[in-house]
């Protein structure tokens, strides 16, 4: 009987150490799994909020998920929105924050959208104003707050603010929209002298002053010896520009010159527009004046919009610059990285942009002149347009 009871000790005890291990086991498996759930949750949630820096990393970027303002003018125009899509894709692809505002061509609106970036901690603003000379205050408080401001295609003047201007040789840009309207007037409307009207864009728009300056560089002299002649006497930058680039406006004032001018069988030769969206107005005004095929003006053009190309290949506008945007979105990035990276970066131009405070450092993009005869190559086989857009 003693050696059954010790037995039966040792078999108890054996039950209860067998027991006190498996609880032990479960408890320690039920918090390792607790302690698993809770580390796995934020590693999840921080691989999320840093995928930008882990994208840039893996392409050798360096964007780190940083906030980046992109304040343009407006949608109604092509190239804007070209110009604002190509920007965001590659600084995007850069690893950046990007956030892109369109105005629709309102101060007050373009204004707040950049106090909006200003407050959510944006690191650099690249801007393309809609009046240059209307966001001084803005501008000086964002540079208040360390932000650098870099002025895209349009010069943002009297502020000290402005970093860098990435933009065209605009002055060149005029000078290639006159030289192409004189040798499509010698091309295809004979003899001089020549009957020509003169459009310029908006009076609150820098470039517009660039562009004109530019054309009359090549124009003053051919009217000075009589070459040229402007039937409407209309040959200042007031008396020319047209407010917001808006072609109604100047399809309204086409139609004014051509009934005060041209009723009397005067022939219209060509006219110098700044702008593909003025061209098509001003082509509306001749059309119905009635002027077609052969009395169609020579007109010319920029930016090199699909609507305006195929009035180059139909012969109804004969010339547009093409400014590639594309490429204007690749150094307004490169200048970001720069910035942000302590670096200088790439200018070329050091004396032309004075914006009333400073010169400011710029780079400037070489334009290209565009007509139905290489059209193909510099709009379409660059891959500027498609095919089906000018369908």
């Amino acid at each position: 009987m003693e050696r059954n009871k010790w037995g039966l000790r040792k078999v108890v005890s054996l039950l209860v150490v067998l027991a006190l291990a498996v609880s032990m086991f479960t408890a320690c498996g039920s918090k390792a799994g607790t302690t698993d759930t809770t580390k796995t949750e934020p590693t999840k949630a921080a691989a999320t909020e840093t995928q930008p820096t882990k994208a840039a990393a893996t392409a050798e970027q360096t964007g780190s998920g940083q906030y980046i303002g992109i304040a343009m003018p407006t949608q109604s125009s092509e190239r804007w929105i070209k110009d604002g899509a190509a920007m965001k894709e590659i600084l995007e692809s850069k690893g950046y924050t990007v956030d892109l505002q369109y105005a629709e061509d309102d101060i007050p609106t373009q204004k707040s959208q950049i106090e909006n970036m200003i407050t959510k901690g944006a690191k650099v603003l690249v801007i393309a104003s809609i009046d240059g000379s209307t966001l001084s205050d803005t501008l000086d408080a964002a540079a208040a707050e360390g932000i650098k401001v870099i002025s895209y295609d349009r010069l943002l003047v009297n502020t000290d603010a402005v970093s860098y201007y990435a933009t065209f040789d605009n002055r060149r840009v005029g000078q290639q929209q006159a030289q192409s309207l004189v040798d499509g007037l010698k091309a295809l409307k004979g003899e001089g002298p020549y009957n020509i009207e003169l459009f310029a864009g908006s009076p609150d728009d820098t470039n517009s002053f660039y562009f004109f300056q530019g054309a009359m560089d090549v124009l003053q002299p051919l009217i000075d010896d009589g070459t040229i002649v402007v039937p409407s006497g209309q040959v200042s930058q007031d008396e020319v520009g047209t407010l917001r680039w808006d072609g109604a406006v100047a399809q309204a004032r086409m139609d004014a010159i051509l009934a005060a001018n041209y009723t009397d069988g005067k022939t219209l030769h060509g006219v110098l527009s700044p702008y593909d969206g003025l061209s098509r107005g001003i082509l509306s005004a001749t059309t119905a004046f009635g002027l077609t095929g052969s009395d169609i003006p020579v007109v010319t053009g920029q930016d090199a919009e699909a609507a305006s190309i195929k009035l180059i290949v139909s012969g109804d506008q004969y010339s547009t610059i093409l400014k590639d945007t594309r490429e204007l979105a690749k150094v307004a990035a490169g200048m970001v990285d720069a910035v942000l990276s302590g670096k200088e970066p790439e200018i070329n131009d050091t004396e032309t942009y004075n914006n009333n405070v400073k010169i400011v450092p710029s780079y400037l993009l070489e334009p290209f002149i565009v007509t139905k005869d290489n059209y193909k190559e510099l709009v379409i086989d660059s891959g500027y347009l498609t095919e089906a857009d000018i369908k």
